[in-house]
């Protein structure tokens, strides 16, 4: 099985890309249209939710910078 890989943009959406399927609350699927990168929105602002459709532009910030989780317990 290969990884999936997000990437948390800066000032923006998660990005996805890999071999992955996307449910909503009840387990029902998201027809992708046979897209294996899609972007989901941070925001909240998209008229697209959960994906991005860039209406974050100009008004939303985050630098996004890894950093280590606390040790779980």
């Amino acid at each position: 099985m290969s990884k999936v890989k997000l990437t948390i943009n800066n000032n923006g959406s998660v990005r996805i890309e890999g071999d992955f399927e996307i449910v909503d609350k009840t387990g029902a699927n998201y027809d992708l249209q046979g897209r294996d990168v899609v972007s989901i929105c941070r925001c909240g602002m998209s008229k697209n939710k959960p994906f991005c459709d860039g209406a974050h532009n100009g008004n939303f910030e985050h630098e996004a910078v890894a950093f280590a989780l606390p040790p779980k317990k």
